[in-house]
């Protein structure tokens, strides 16, 4: 895997409008720089322990290396809209934090990566394989003894606590950078940011193993709570709090920007779901209809199933969690969950869902220079391909 070691600022930038988006006063482009000297951190120290350990941060340099960027983006422009409108600009010092508050965030994200690709059971990451995939090829191709498809598993949940433990040591020695009372409030942000996304990860996981039944109504929410505990705080409402708290922002201001964030981020997650299963793969980085074959409970496949008819109904069912479907069962599911009027409604809401968070975010009285890339960001998370 060394041959994947390329430092992250030399990586390619995704080619789409969100990658000039989040470089804007070289937002990207510094996260990347702090990434790529934390990696290089860690594999001076992890080597120590033993040279193997040179394969683990190969692999966290492959997942690092992708991703838009937009976590670490929302608190960067966060702390931009909350700073006093006399300070237009900021210092090399502030910005070098803000980056290293943007690596903290990346990492974070990194570790949950690792972790649900396994409990998904997902093949692939961003266009490449995942993490356990990965390991359980080289363990194939170099003729390991022992389960190879336990090993890659076993290395991908390390990997996932490594960048855990990583993501917390970054983001409270970035923390000694920024001065006032809103550092404990963003410690404590950061803090419940971590505990509310494991929480959301089992009731994700919880939700999988239950029995069908006939009350939508009782799923509907538990898919929602889903989004709202795991995937919409961490990427959206939590780093928004964070870049406010440690800017100063008063209780009034978190309590506006956290009222912008939480509608903005369920948003972002239901378009993911229609990704999920209607993307194209050149684009997500992942195979078409891949939520389908893993049998996520989404809003989106919930709300189809109350529409349907029952024949329908059973054939949508049926076919949730199974690895085997074919792209021609893919298609025909597609062509279903259309049919019932699912996409539309779901479409729906996430127009509502924006008009509601933009609303609250010029209610709020920012600095305009952040004001403006907040409602950039929030558009492009809404209306992005991948």
């Amino acid at each position: 895997m060394s041959a994947f070691a390329a430092p992250l600022s030399s990586i390619p930038p995704p080619s789409d409008d969100s990658a000039l988006l989040v470089d804007v006063e070289g937002m990207r482009s510094g996260v990347a720089r702090r990434l790529d000297t934390l990696l290089t951190q860690q594999k001076a120290q992890l080597t120590q322990l033993g040279a193997d350990a040179e394969l683990l941060t190969d692999a966290w340099r492959v997942l690092l290396s992708g991703g838009k960027r937009l976590r670490a983006a929302f608190a960067y422009w966060s702390y931009r809209a909350h700073q006093r409108t006399d300070e237009k600009d900021l210092t090399q010092a502030q910005q070098d934090a803000l980056y290293q508050v943007g690596s903290a965030l990346e990492l974070f994200q990194a570790a949950a990566l690792f972790h649900d690709d396994v409990m998904d059971r997902s093949d692939t990451r961003r266009g490449a394989p995942t993490a356990h995939i990965a390991f359980e090829a080289e363990h194939r191709r170099l003729g390991y003894v022992g389960e190879g498809s336990q090993y890659g598993v076993s290395t991908a949940i390390l990997l996932g606590d490594l960048s855990l433990v990583a993501s917390e040591t970054e983001f409270r020695n970035a923390t000694r950078h920024f001065s006032g009372p809103g550092i404990d409030t963003a410690l404590s942000f950061f803090d419940d940011m971590r505990t509310t996304v494991t929480v959301g990860q089992f009731l994700d996981v919880h939700a999988q193993v239950l029995p069908w039944t006939m009350d939508f109504e009782a799923a509907r929410e538990r898919a929602f709570n889903i989004i709202r505990t795991k995937t919409s705080s961490y990427s959206v409402m939590y780093p928004l709090l964070i870049g406010a708290a440690l800017a100063g922002a008063d209780e009034a201001a978190l309590t506006r920007i956290k009222n912008f964030g939480t509608p903005i981020g369920i948003a972002y997650q239901l378009l993911d779901d229609l990704l999920g299963v209607f993307g194209d793969p050149q684009a997500t980085g992942k195979p078409a209809g891949d939520d389908l074959r893993e049998g996520k409970r989404t809003v989106l496949v919930i709300e189809a199933l109350s529409r349907m008819s029952p024949a329908d109904r059973e054939t949508l069912q049926s076919a949730l969690g199974r690895s085997d479907l074919t792209d021609a069962d893919i298609q025909l599911l597609r062509q279903l969950i259309t049919d019932s009027g699912a996409v539309d409604s779901v479409r729906a809401h996430v127009a509502h869902l924006s008009i509601e968070g933009l609303s609250h975010l010029d209610e709020s009285a920012l600095n305009p220079v952040g004001y403006s890339m907040l409602k950039r960001l929030a558009e492009y998370a809404l209306h992005r391909e991948n």
